[in-house]
């Protein structure tokens, strides 16, 4: 079985978990925070994720060991006739994008499932996924360097801010009673941030090959989902504030 095979064996199973998983994404969004239905459909979004992260870490791993053979209709394309630059693409930033993926659906999941025992958050697993994510940041960045794509090196950033802002609550011996929720939407909301980047940037590259780059498939997932991040996180603060109030005003009598 030639590398391009297993490749393809990959995509089947990075589509048959990845599409459904784009779709479960919006149920626990738009659902009763705390529901059933808000629960299952997070939980099955989040194996879903893990499953199409890691097929998808096999189809980085595969191109960065064999570019153009993977990718055999690029060659048609003079922009990416360059296994260089494939394998910096294709390999490298994709390869980012899954340990990304796979970071922040294990880390959103396990902050609501420990919400009760923080301790638990710090066990191994979370502890070797900022590792790698850092990792993985840093030579995405340096292969945008190397290669004078810029868009690589902007999309490392936000792997460095997930490392950092993971790591503030990970080490944090007592957080607040509602800073798990945040870090929940944060990462849950980013894992779906990392798969639609990924669906229309690299999915691109199978119907339109010269749209793979174009900083428009990369910006619009990132901005609606910081958009989503912002507005969830600012009603969990708002109602976190008004049933404190609640609870100190027969105090103050």
């Amino acid at each position: 079985m030639s590398a391009h095979d297993i490749f393809v064996v990959f995509i089947v199973l990075h589509i048959i978990t990845g599409a459904p998983g784009l779709i479960a994404f919006w149920v626990p969004v738009a659902a009763r925070k705390g529901g059933r239905l808000h629960r299952l459909s997070g939980r099955f979004f989040a194996i879903a994720m893990l499953i199409t992260a890691l097929a998808a870490t096999s189809m980085s791993s595969l191109t960065l060991w064999q570019p153009m053979e993977t990718h055999p209709h690029l060659a048609e394309h003079a922009e990416f006739s360059d296994p260089a630059l494939v394998r910096g693409i294709f390999g490298w930033m994709m390869l980012y994008l899954s340990i990304l993926t796979i970071n922040l659906a294990w880390y959103g999941w396990r902050a609501a499932v420990n919400k009760h025992d923080h301790a638990r958050n710090r066990d191994w697993v979370n502890g070797v996924l900022q590792l790698a994510l850092l990792v993985a940041s840093v030579q995405c960045a340096l292969q945008g360097f190397g290669l004078g794509q810029p868009m690589m090196i902007g999309m490392s950033l936000v792997g460095f801010a997930t490392v950092g802002t993971n790591l503030w609550f990970l080490l944090r011996r007592s957080p607040g009673p509602v800073e798990w929720l945040l870090e929940h939407i944060k990462a849950i909301v980013g894992t779906g941030i990392s798969v639609y980047t990924a669906f229309f940037a690299f999915g691109a590259v199978r119907l339109v090959p010269e749209l793979a780059l174009a900083p428009v498939l990369w910006a619009v997932p990132l901005l609606i989902g910081l958009g989503l991040i912002l507005y969830y996180r600012r009603q969990v603060s708002r109602r976190f504030r008004a049933g404190h109030a609640s609870r100190l005003a027969p105090h103050a009598h």
